[in-house]
């Protein structure tokens, strides 16, 4: 098996996929982060002294989510599209190990791309923070809970992604259904109050309960699960998203 994560990571990592989904993801970040500083103490917007400015600009990188899936699907979809799946089962015929060393794969990737967009936020939230008067802290307001959320809602929509990707093996198809998922669908249902209660079980909803500060974007305090709830709902959709992709593709034909 180690041998099987070692080949997908160097697959994945000899194609230019990665470090231009690693740009999108941290320039998506970086601008949020350089709208946050700029704007910060303007009308109902906090100071950067605050512990409010440091909770709202700590969690931007949770929105790179959709971009993350996007690489899952790609990752998993380009197997289909390029048939390189053919030459792989020959060498591994026991698809299911295949699987799993992706999803693997798709789980350090993830944590990569998690840290690397925690680390654009320090970066940028801590010299803010401290220029201005203020104080920051690691392990004060909350900020693990959040760095843990972050990364982790970044890391399960690459499951996410692979998931999707072997459920509808056309990759235009694929991404279309997930970019309507979550820019759409989700957002709506995460966001407006009166779909609130089905929106905090979806993924989206999950993961915001991770992370979630209070604050109100002008559509009311958004309505969150309890923490141990969606710690316990996260693992269940990494394991339902690691399950689709298992069974779709050991069950399917290659075509």
């Amino acid at each position: 098996m180690t041998g099987l994560v070692k080949a997908e990571l160097r697959k994945f990592f000899s194609t230019r996929l990665w470090w231009i989904m690693l740009l999108v993801v941290l320039a998506w970040t970086g601008l949020g982060l350089s709208l946050s500083i700029a704007l910060a103490g303007m009308e109902g917007q906090p100071a950067r002294d605050t512990v409010e400015f440091q909770q709202m600009a700590w969690i931007y990188g949770g929105g790179t989510s959709s971009f993350t899936m996007i690489l899952g699907i790609v990752m998993m979809t380009s197997e289909y599209r390029h048939r390189t799946f053919n030459s792989t089962f020959l060498v591994t015929p026991v698809r299911g190990r295949v699987i799993v060393a992706k999803l693997v794969t798709g789980l350090l990737v993830g944590l990569l791309f998690g840290a690397a967009v925690m680390t654009l936020t320090a970066a940028a939230v801590i010299p803010a923070t401290l220029t201005a008067g203020g104080e920051f802290s690691p392990f004060a307001n909350e900020i693990p809970r959040m760095t843990a959320g972050v990364v982790a809602a970044i890391t399960l929509y690459v499951l996410l992604g692979i998931g999707l990707g072997a459920l509808i093996r056309n990759q235009v198809g694929a991404i279309m259904t997930g970019i309507v998922w979550t820019f759409l669908l989700e957002t709506i249902v995460v966001s407006v109050p009166g779909l609130q209660e089905f929106g905090k079980w979806t993924p989206g909803g999950v993961t915001t309960a991770l992370y979630d500060t209070g604050a109100d974007f002008g559509f009311g305090a958004a309505e969150v699960l309890p923490m141990g709830t969606a710690v316990a709902l996260l693992t269940g959709y990494a394991l339902l998203f690691s399950l689709i992709a298992s069974f779709t593709t050991v069950r399917r034909d290659l075509v």
